[in-house]
């Protein structure tokens, strides 16, 4: 059963009153550091690993911005145990891209403290530069996205954000609980043991849940769904030629850019920056002759297909390859459209558990028996 713990503030306070938490956690050593989003000195919102409770000031968990998907960081710190216990405030695709990569043995969560908070959507980096010109905080994005409200005078969160159904972060030993919290207020609320412990030794005092947050996290839930469902329906359609999903991908030019950017793509050494690919200036002029011209760069489609065939199963949806791209392909609903048929079919949610074996890393007996027309 969890507990709760209830933050109050007043206008403005919403940064104030999370750090003053945190430095609670830090100075009675229920963790020795916290990775937590924090304004930075010139522009922006990055993650940031801060030991000294003094270093609290520029906390700023809820700003609609993800710069990175913070599982590549959580991997960074974790994959080699540190032997210090971290924090790490996380939103909900980035606690399942980290699940992911803790079964692939890219991360290790012992000696962590995952914190997630609800997430209501995040603006391109671009676009958070200019929703800090126009004076946005993170309170008045918050405010707004609770009533359903996240466009700011020409731009919107990304389109990631609209059809994920997952904004409460699973596996998580606390929650840091927005959705259905009313206004003034947040809630902290222990969902393991290890989060009732970090909790109880920052001296937090235990309430009731707050009323209707359920009611209030199925409502969105359902409306990113029915958006998502949607967006799946029109995408397929979109693209159910090889022509057609070569036209959505005229414009990439093989920067690899989503490669770099998304969390659950593991591999140390990528296939298509070696030797396979860096082909000779002769096998280009051959291929140029068979038809009389070639595209360049090539196998910019080839680079595509082959990253839906190894990410499909783990995908979570959140959005950075779309982010990274320089000709602003949307190449999103193509991974999350496929990822969704292939976990679809092997009955697996990316993230959904840590102990729920990956497709294809375990054989079944009885798995796929239509297509490889064995008996029982």
């Amino acid at each position: 059963m969890s507990k709760y713990v209830k933050l109050s503030f007043d206008k403005g306070g919403l940064n104030t009153q999370l750090a003053e938490f945190f430095s609670g956690m830090l100075e009675n050593q229920a963790v020795d550091a916290l990775m937590a989003p924090m304004a930075q000195p010139k522009k922006g919102v990055m993650q940031t690993l801060v030991t000294s409770k003094d270093n609290l000031e520029p906390l700023d968990p809820f700003a609609p911005v993800m710069p990175v998907n913070s599982a590549k960081l959580a991997s960074s710190l974790t994959a080699k145990p540190s032997g210090k216990r971290i924090a790490m405030v996380l939103r909900s695709c980035e606690v399942r891209a980290l699940v992911e990569l803790v079964k692939l043995k890219q991360a290790n969560l012992d000696d962590t403290l995952l914190i997630g908070m609800d997430c209501l959507g995040r603006y391109e980096n671009t676009d958070f530069l200019k929703f800090q010109a126009k004076q946005g905080t993170s309170e008045s994005f918050l405010e707004g996205a609770l009533n359903g409200k996240t466009e700011s005078e020409g731009f919107d969160v990304a389109g990631a954000c609209k059809i994920c159904e997952q904004p409460v972060a699973p596996n998580v030993d606390i929650r840091i609980c927005a959705i259905g919290s009313g206004a003034g207020s947040l809630y902290l609320e222990a969902v393991t043991e290890k989060g009732e412990e970090a909790l109880s030794k920052a001296g937090a005092k235990f309430v009731d849940a707050p009323g209707g947050r359920d009611d209030a996290v199925k409502k969105l839930s359902a409306a990113r769904t029915e958006a998502r469902d949607a967006l799946f329906a029109s995408y397929r359609e979109e693209t159910g030629t090889f022509d057609a999903l070569e036209e959505k991908l005229a414009a990439c030019i093989n920067c690899y850019n989503c490669r770099v950017a998304c969390p659950v793509c593991y591999c140390k050494e990528c296939v298509f920056v070696t030797d396979t690919f860096r082909h000779k200036g002769e096998q280009f002029i051959g291929w140029a002759n068979s038809k009389g011209s070639l595209k360049m760069p090539t196998d910019t489609s080839f680079y595509h297909l082959t990253r839906i065939t190894h990410i499909a199963a783990f995908c979570v949806g959140c959005g950075q390859c779309t982010s990274a791209c320089p000709n602003d392909i949307d190449v999103m609903p193509i991974f999350r459209t496929s990822a969704a048929k292939a976990q679809a079919r092997f009955d697996y949610e990316a993230g959904r558990s840590l102990d729920e074996p990956q497709p294809l890393s375990v054989f079944d007996n009885d798995e796929l028996l239509e297509v490889t027309g064995q008996s029982k």
